[in-house]
C-alpha cells in the first residue's frame, strides 16, 4: 500500500485523470454513438477502417495507398483490401499517378462525399442533442477540455505515440 495519502488504489494521483477510466469512456462513447447512428441506417454499413480510410481519403484527395496505410497505421495489404471493397461498393476510385504510372491515387466519388456528410451530420445532431441536456457546468468543463484532448490527440499521432513506441499491432 502508497505511504502517499493523495494517491489512490490504481497508483494515479488523486486529481489526475485516471488512464484507464480515460481510454474506457473515450471507446465507449464512441462505440454507443456509432450504435445510435447505426440504428438509422438504410444502407449497409460501412466497417470502421473503411469509414476511417473514406475520411482520410477525403481530407487528403490524392493520396497513395502506402501514405494511407501510413496514416491509418495498418499493414499496406490491409489498406488495399480496404482500397478494393470500396472501389467495388463505388465509393472510391484509384487514379493512375500522370507522372509515375505505377502508382495510384486514391479519390472519393460523390456517392462517399454524400454519405460521411449525412454521418457527420447524424452525429453533430445526436452529440448536440446529448450535451444540450449536460447542465451549464458541465458543457463548460467540456469545452474546456477540448485543448488537452487536441494535445492528447497529437500525442497520440506522433511516431510510436508517447514514448516514441515501435509496433502498429493492438492488444
Amino acid at each position: 500500500m502508497s505511504e502517499n495519502p493523495d494517491e489512490k488504489p490504481n497508483g494515479s494521483p488523486s486529481g489526475s485523470p485516471d488512464a484507464e477510466e480515460f481510454a474506457a469512456l473515450l471507446v465507449g462513447i464512441q462505440r454507443l454513438t456509432r450504435r445510435r447512428l447505426r440504428a438509422g441506417l438504410d444502407r449497409p454499413r460501412l466497417r470502421g477502417a473503411q469509414a476511417e480510410l473514406l475520411r482520410l481519403v477525403a481530407d487528403a484527395p490524392g493520396m497513395r495507398v502506402s501514405e494511407a496505410a501510413e496514416e491509418l497505421s495498418l499493414a499496406g495489404n490491409s489498406v488495399s483490401t480496404l482500397v478494393n471493397q470500396l472501389v467495388g461498393q463505388g465509393l472510391l476510385r484509384r487514379e493512375t499517378d500522370p507522372a509515375d504510372r505505377r502508382v495510384a491515387r486514391l479519390h472519393v466519388t460523390a456517392e462517399a462525399v454524400e454519405r460521411l456528410a449525412a454521418w457527420r451530420q447524424r452525429r453533430a445532431e445526436l452529440l448536440g442533442e446529448v450535451l444540450a441536456e449536460l447542465d451549464g457546468a458541465d458543457r463548460a468543463a467540456l469545452a474546456a477540455a477540448l485543448p488537452a484532448l487536441r494535445a492528447v490527440a497529437a500525442g497520440l499521432r506522433g511516431p510510436g505515440g508517447p514514448g516514441g513506441g515501435e509496433g502498429k499491432a493492438g492488444a
